[in-house]
């Protein structure tokens, strides 16, 4: 089998660019939404927990910054949340049964969401608190 070089790589032939087909591609974005909230039992907390925020959003006055961290910390949660998916996803498929190393690897993928979590618990703290009182 022939090795590839970087020479190889930088030959191959690259479809023109296509709207059409950039377009296209968020369709599989959606497609992994959707398997995620069918399939991940936290994704229901986690929306509960974001339609929490915005509810307050909407009830506490806030500033332009009050509200960029909120988003920002909202977002990190569901973004480590679905790379966590996505990695214990994979872990499951390369290694079905147990594996000291993929435990690891799936372990700390979960820290990630909890860490992501515990920072967006203790923003809206900060952030709420003082105007709820």
């Amino acid at each position: 089998m022939k090795d590839i070089t970087t020479e190889t790589i930088t030959t191959i032939k690259r479809a023109p660019f296509s709207v059409r087909a950039r377009l296209g591609s968020f369709r599989y974005a959606w497609e992994g939404l959707k398997a995620f909230f069918a399939e991940q039992h936290n994704a229901i907390v986690h929306a509960v927990a974001t339609v929490v925020v915005i509810i307050l959003c909407f009830v506490v006055k806030l500033s332009a910054t009050e509200l960029l961290v909120l988003t920002v910390v909202t977002g990190m949660v569901w973004i480590t949340e679905l790379l966590n998916t996505a990695i214990e996803k994979l872990c499951d498929l390369v290694s079905p049964g147990f594996n000291p190393g993929v435990k690891f690897i799936k372990d700390v993928a979960a820290a990630a969401v909890l860490v992501s979590a515990v920072m967006a618990v203790v923003a809206a703290l900060i952030i709420f608190i003082p105007q709820l009182l």
